[in-house]
Formats: structure tokens, C-alpha cells, sequence
């Protein structure tokens, strides 16, 4: 019979072996889906608090702020800007004919009405060189006569000149305007008579 020398027939495991290998692939397999699972939880993250908060125009979300706004929070109460006050009022204007005297004044004259208002208005231009003096008179019902003196230089620009608004009594036909325009401190006739109605109006 054939004996083995060294021993009495058994093997001892071997620390190598198969199990301990096993364990190893386990615990680097783990290490690994734990790698792989860290980004997913993360975008998980953002995309939840994403949700949380409405987004901006461009995508971008900020808080507070209504999907698809401006990215501006809304105020109590809407303002009106400044450059809509007075519109919506319908304004009556009755002018006479755009007239130009020899020595160059241009000038046309209205009766204006807006709203519970009336008042006078003349546009005119002074290219004669020489300061003038344009006198500008509204007459209204009851022989009330409002008038006041613009101021005219010697610039040869496009000016206006108006009188103050006074509540309207009657209709727009019963009132007239005229401008008068004359050089300033002298005696001479008038320049220029503008009215409102055709038969005021007088060129010098």
C-alpha cells in the first residue's frame, strides 16, 4: 500500500482559495454600484428642487417669479406711467389759415377744447430778424376777454404760446382768438394778425 508521506491523507485549505476571492469581487462590485449611484442621486437632487421654483424665460429658475414671466416681481398695484396721464380726452381745435406776413412771421391761431376746458393757441415763427412781441387773445361768451404776451426772440425756430385753460361756457363757436404780433418797442403797424376765424385774420 502506497503511504503519503508527510501526513495522514487530508489537505488543509489553502487562505487563497476560492471564498476568500468571492468576498473580494463582492466588496469591489459594491465599491463600484456606490460610484455609479452617486451622480444619479444628485441629479435626482437638483431636478427636485428645480421643480420646487417656477422658471425664468430663459430657462433659469428663480423664486417667486410666475412661470414664463419677465423675471420681475409683480407690484401691489400697477402704476400708470406719466406719459399715458391725459390721454383718452378728446381735444376739439378750430383753427384759422396759416398765414406769413413780408418781413417773416408765419403764424396760425386756435381755439382749443378738451374735456370742461378751452383756452387759445398759436403757433407761429418769427424770421424777420427782430425780437416782437405776439399779444394773443381768447373772447369767450359774455365779452370775456382773456389775453396774455408770449415771449418772442429772434431765433427763427417754430414756437407756441397758449393761454391759460378756463372752464368752457357755451359752445366751441363762441369762441374766437387772435394773435397780434408786432416789433418789440416800436410804434410801427402791426406784422401780423392771425385769427381763428378767416375774417381775423390779416396779414400786414
Amino acid at each position: 500500500m502506497l503511504r503519503i508521506s508527510g501526513g495522514n491523507g487530508t489537505r488543509s485549505p489553502h487562505r487563497g482559495g476560492p471564498d476568500s476571492r468571492r468576498l473580494r469581487l463582492l466588496a469591489l462590485a459594491g465599491i463600484v454600484v456606490a460610484v455609479l449611484a452617486l451622480p444619479l442621486a444628485v441629479a435626482s437632487t437638483g431636478q427636485a428642487g428645480d421643480a420646487a421654483a417656477p422658471r425664468r424665460a430663459g430657462g433659469r429658475a428663480v423664486a417667486g417669479v410666475p412661470a414664463g414671466g419677465d423675471g420681475k416681481v409683480p407690484s401691489a398695484a400697477p402704476s400708470r406711467s406719466p406719459l399715458l396721464l391725459g390721454l383718452g380726452l378728446a381735444t376739439a381745435v378750430r383753427c384759422g389759415p396759416e398765414l406769413s406776413s413780408a418781413d417773416g412771421v408765419e403764424a396760425q391761431t386756435c381755439v382749443m377744447t378738451q374735456g370742461e376746458d378751452t383756452w387759445a393757441r398759436t403757433y407761429y415763427r418769427n424770421a424777420t430778424g427782430e425780437a416782437v412781441d405776439p399779444v394773443l387773445s381768447i373772447m369767450g361768451p359774455g365779452e370775456r376777454t382773456v389775453q396774455i404776451h408770449c415771449a418772442a426772440g429772434a431765433d427763427d425756430e417754430p414756437a407756441t404760446c397758449e393761454t391759460p385753460r378756463e372752464h368752457t361756457r357755451g359752445a366751441l363757436d363762441a369762441y374766437t382768438a387772435v394773435t397780434e404780433f408786432a416789433v418789440r418797442g416800436s410804434d410801427e403797424p402791426l406784422l401780423l394778425r392771425s385769427g381763428s376765424n378767416s375774417e381775423l385774420a390779416k396779414a400786414s
